[in-house]
């Protein structure tokens, strides 16, 4: 069955009028249930660690890009997990549910939905801003490998958005989809988050892509 739909009804097939009862002869009338999806968020002032443990706390799928990096802590070197997106996680739901969790918790007024633009007919329409599982897939690929080289590029630099989509079939970052280009002195694939901004990976040679 297909879970996006759910009975909600029936009618006449030639009168186009709702009936109980006896459905033969009639038309199921179905409407799409929501679908969860994956959302940005944006939290103010660094606090996306403090965010992403309170959504884990209420049973909710959560992505926290970090790194790992070694700083003189007390004067000893120790390794430190640091955000690699600042201000930003991704939560996985219903639109309706992350937003009563938001509404309901006044301690995570620092926490907000980033929201896209799109035109209805003539009208600008703002709504919050949803991330392909493909993209998050790949984001966690590139994150997981732990590799120095790995770029954060601002949503203004316009490269990656024009370069060929790809997917990475060989070597550390196998299974990423994305485009590539040549950016600061490197063959690179970008996940390209539109509005937002751009993760690319260190070095891909170019024997370890295949075109989409």
């Amino acid at each position: 069955m297909n879970d996006k739909n759910e009975y909600v009804g029936t009618v006449n097939a030639s009168s186009g009028e709702k009936q109980m009862g006896d459905t033969s002869g009639l038309k199921t009338l179905k409407r799409f249930r929501p679908r969860p999806h994956w959302y940005a968020l944006r939290a103010t002032y660094g606090r996306e660690k403090k965010a992403y443990d309170y959504m884990v706390c209420q049973g909710r799928t959560a992505f926290y890009p970090t790194i790992k990096r070694m700083k003189l802590v007390d004067g000893k070197k120790r390794s430190v997990e640091e955000s690699r997106i600042p201000n930003l996680l991704f939560v996985y739901g219903l639109e309706a549910e992350i937003r009563h969790l938001l509404g309901e918790n006044a301690d995570l007024s620092f926490l907000r939905f980033y929201c896209g633009h799109s035109h209805v007919g003539t009208r600008m329409v703002t709504s919050p801003l949803v991330i392909p599982d493909a993209q998050i897939e790949s984001l966690k690929i590139i994150c997981d490998s732990e590799n120095e080289d790995i770029l954060f590029v601002p949503d203004d630099v316009s490269k990656f958005r024009e370069g060929q989509l790809v997917r990475v079939v060989h070597g550390a970052f196998e299974g990423v989809t994305g485009r590539v280009a040549r950016y600061r002195g490197q063959q690179r694939v970008a996940v390209v988050v539109d509005g937002l901004f751009s993760m690319a990976t260190a070095y891909v040679p170019s024997a370890f892509l295949e075109k989409l």
